[in-house]
């Protein structure tokens, strides 16, 4: 196993991390400015008015994301797999 090969590995699975965690992220952060917005508007100082939404919304979206996130992670293992079959030969 050369280097660039090690190299390329890595690089595939972070971006693949950042790939699949990126529209989980973007939900929270979304709500999350919304819920801030609004508390600035109504001056509105509750806790748990910014944690429950942002974390009913992350889940909502962990749901209807996780076929897609399931399909990029099992290609990228698949991947990793053949590789270390071919690097074995």
């Amino acid at each position: 196993m050369t280097e660039d090969l090690v190299i390329e590995v890595i690089t595939e699975v972070f971006y693949t991390a950042f790939t699949v965690l990126l529209p989980i992220l973007g939900v929270s952060l979304v709500i999350g400015l919304i819920i801030s917005v609004f508390q600035a508007t109504t001056s509105i100082q509750e806790m748990t008015l910014t944690f429950v939404p942002k974390i009913l919304a992350t889940g909502i979206a962990i749901i209807f994301l996780f076929p897609w996130m399931m399909d990029k992670v099992i290609a990228l293992t698949n991947r990793i797999f053949n590789l270390m079959s071919e690097v074995v030969r």
